[in-house]
């Protein structure tokens, strides 16, 4: 199959489905993430050109540990509008991969890159099977399965329909997320004011990445509310709130000890996801 991972920024797809490349990629399907902006707006001290190019080098890394195909377009962060030049050029994107399945962030974000960047997607749906629009680039069969990442917005609340186990393969994305240094060591602890939290030695800053410790054995409730830190409780939170879904997705001995776990929302704008396809597509 071909998967296709639409964000807005470098590191967006790694924080937030990466879990589910890492198995699509495992049993050999060709996995492909898209950056549609450069990155450029993510740091407090650098300038755009010097992080753009940083955050580009952090991408091959990601590239050189994993075996992604990782696309960064050349769109300057904070800039990206769901226009007709840009849908365009997303569509022929599409239609050149073909995708089975895409995965982007919902409209409703803190974050307007990534606010249209879903709406962009959600606009070149139906048309990626029209052959009479973009005639250069030759039209889909059919539209492929979309699902939007979990975020934590309320209105429309996030709707949990597919919760992967992503117990195997969470070292991994920790380590993704690692080597996006200029994001998660730097930008991201500036945006909190934890940037004197942070150590200075590449081991021990990677275990304050992880952070506080969480078994199979944690309460769903320390999760959720119990003050925990770092990416542990970041990629557990989806185990925690959706316990009831991966009880039914996996049995109750299986479900009840998953710790880690992705969550995804079927968009309307996609192919209708049968319980049949759904196996085929997403047998995880």
């Amino acid at each position: 199959m071909n998967i296709l991972m639409i964000a807005a920024h470098p590191d967006d797809n790694d924080f937030r489905c990466s879990g589910l490349a890492l198995k699509y990629l495992r049993d050999g399907h060709r996995v492909r993430f898209l950056s549609m902006l450069n990155g450029e707006g993510g740091h407090q001290t650098m300038g755009p050109k010097e992080i753009a190019a940083r955050r580009r080098k952090e991408v091959e890394a990601v590239i050189q540990s994993t075996g992604l195909e990782y696309d960064v377009w050349d769109i300057p962060d904070c800039t990206i509008m769901a226009d007709l030049p840009t849908r365009e050029r997303l569509i022929r994107y599409i239609r050149e991969f073909n995708p089975d399945v895409i995965t982007c962030h919902r409209t409703n974000d803190y974050h307007a890159d990534h606010r249209n960047s879903a709406l962009l997607v959600q606009d070149a749906a139906y048309l990626l099977i029209v052959p009479n629009y973009l005639s250069d680039t030759p039209a889909m069969r059919q539209t492929p399965v979309i699902l939007y990442n979990e975020d934590a917005f309320k209105n429309p609340p996030f709707t949990p329909e597919i919760v992967i186990d992503i117990d195997d393969v969470v070292e991994e994305k920790f380590k993704m997320a690692d080597k996006h240094v200029s994001q998660v060591y730097e930008w991201l602890p500036y945006t909190r004011g934890e940037q004197d939290q942070v150590p200075q030695d590449p081991a021990a800053r990677y275990e304050w990445l992880k952070g506080d410790m969480i078994t199979a054995d944690t309460p769903d409730d320390i999760v959720i509310n119990g003050g925990l830190r770092g990416y542990r409780r970041r990629y557990a939170l989806p185990a925690a709130l959706h316990r009831k879904q991966l009880i039914a997705r996996y049995g109750e001995e299986r479900g009840s000890k998953v710790r880690f776990a992705e969550a995804y929302q079927v968009s309307e704008y996609g192919r209708k996801l049968t319980p049949e396809l759904e196996k085929q597509l997403f047998p995880y």
